[in-house]
């Protein structure tokens, strides 16, 4: 989809004029009678610079600046002055205009400001973007617990800090991933440098090529000024490809040719980068099994394998349980300016013998809604019993070891294997697949929130895009009702 642009003048052979131009440069362009039409057009079309007369009945171009830099104060505004007032156009700079165009102007040098504009607020949002990363470098993650499992999983994380090779972290959802895969960052040489992240079932196979790679300008229908990919902005950094299991055969080659040497090319370029990025590749699948099905590179599974962390499932490591429930409701407590509440006995014994088939994510929620829900200073069990879903009604979507792998496997044995799908306890009956029992989970997560799935996914502890490419992929092999 091409950049939008919006343009704003109260006569409207010149809108016909301007947005004719800003067309055939390849923009795309919504046009406002005057300023109060603007505004109303600014959240619904989102575009990426406002174009507008300075004189205007009613709402004067300069009324329309204020208000834009209030609603967004990265949004480029150009304005268009007559000869007399370019004084009055000057001044609007001073308050933030990005630049203007005196009349009668060439089309061309219209179309050459506007793509300056454009280009202006690309590079605010990568900026934008590097100083939330490198926020989080100097803050850090929080990994709380002491148990067994997470004292393991610390010191491997410690060692494989160290080291500059490809991670690979596989748990269920909810268990953390993003959060290990930072802290990595966090004490690794590079923490002085940015880490960047990307969630590959996000977006289409065009796409991540896009943001993993970047483009030149004209590559594709769209590609009106060259992007930078996230292997280039990461230089020196680490690159954080969360859910890399939903990554296409045809990306994936060039993934592994990034990871084995180091180079890549934009969309629409011939020409080679050398970049010096660590990836840090996240799943919640069993990468061996799409291996085995052919939907995963075997190379690109041992290029990436190279130092496996697997994080153990909470209801394998009860004991940190009354940690996290602290931690979380101290963070809650902190972001609402409230005093922290605290679980009464009752609350932290339901909270340890609950089996979380959500994970950390799920603990989590159910700390922030009984924070805001509670009126007294003590949570009761009354008040989360409802919310904690009976064993024999939530499946976890994978299986994974308690315990992360020794560090003999980093040392070069074979990678850990999670167990095969059994069987439930609780419904026996011969063995099933785990896209079988993940897809009746679903569905009953589904029937459960009432086909809410929003509700559903934060439910399951996956996102609300992942879980509507499940059901788009069991509609088409007639798995699940078309009305689901």
């Amino acid at each position: 989809m091409s950049t939008k642009i919006l343009v704003v003048d109260d006569k409207q052979m010149m809108r016909d004029s301007v947005g004719a131009t800003l067309q055939r440069a390849g923009y795309t362009v919504v046009v406002a009678s005057n300023g109060k039409d603007a505004v109303a057009k600014l959240a619904r079309h989102q575009p990426a610079v406002v174009v507008t007369d300075l004189k205007m009945p009613e709402m004067t171009g300069l009324e329309l600046l204020q208000h834009l830099n209030e609603a967004d104060s990265d949004l480029p505004v150009v304005l268009m002055t007559a000869y007399g007032t370019v004084g009055d156009a000057v001044e609007a700079m001073k308050h933030g205009a990005f630049d203007f165009v005196q009349k009668p102007f060439e089309g061309d040098q219209l179309v050459v400001v506007v793509k300056r504009a454009v280009e202006h607020r690309a590079l605010r949002k990568e900026n934008a973007a590097l100083k939330v990363d490198r926020a989080d470098r100097v803050v850090g993650p929080a990994l709380v617990g002491s148990s067994g499992p997470m004292r393991s999983l610390a010191t491997q994380i410690r060692q494989v800090a160290l080291s500059s090779g490809t991670v690979l972290i596989q748990g269920e959802s909810g268990t953390g991933k993003e959060v290990v895969a930072r802290t990595i960052h966090a004490h690794s040489q590079r923490r002085d440098k940015v880490m960047l992240c990307l969630n590959c079932a996000a977006l289409s196979s065009s796409l991540l090529e896009s943001e993993l790679f970047g483009h030149e300008r004209g590559a594709f229908t769209g590609a009106d000024q060259l992007r930078k990919g996230r292997f280039e902005l990461a230089d020196g950094g680490t690159l954080l490809l969360d859910e890399i299991s939903e990554v296409s055969p045809q990306l994936q080659a060039k993934l592994l040719r990034v990871l084995q040497e180091g180079q890549f090319e934009r969309v629409g370029s011939s020409t080679s980068m050398k970049v010096d990025v660590r990836v840090v590749a996240t799943t919640n699948r069993d990468l061996t099994r799409s291996v085995a099905d052919g939907s995963f590179r075997q190379d690109l599974y041992y290029r990436l394998n190279v130092l496996p962390i697997a994080i153990p499932p909470l209801r394998s490591r009860s004991a940190d349980v009354p940690l996290l429930a602290e931690h979380f409701i101290s963070m809650t407590a902190q972001r609402e300016g409230r005093e922290a509440k605290r679980f009464d006995e009752e609350a932290l014994s339901l909270l340890k013998e609950y089996h979380w088939p959500g994970n950390v994510r799920e603990l989590q929620n159910i700390c922030e809604r009984a924070s805001v829900l509670c009126r007294g200073p003590v949570i009761e069990g009354g008040l989360i019993q409802p919310w904690l879903m009976p064993r024999g009604n939530a499946t976890p979507l994978v299986h994974q070891s308690a315990a992360p792998p020794s560090m003999n496997t980093l040392a070069g044995s074979p990678p850990l294997q999670p167990p095969m799908a059994s069987a439930s306890p609780d419904m026996g009956g011969p063995l099933r697949s785990l896209e079988e029992i993940e897809r009746e989970e679903v569905i009953r997560a589904l029937g459960r929130f009432s086909g809410n799935r929003t509700r559903t996914a934060q439910a399951l502890g996956i996102g609300v895009r992942t879980l509507g490419l499940k059901l788009k992929k069991w509609k088409e092999q007639n798995l699940v009702a078309q009305s689901v």
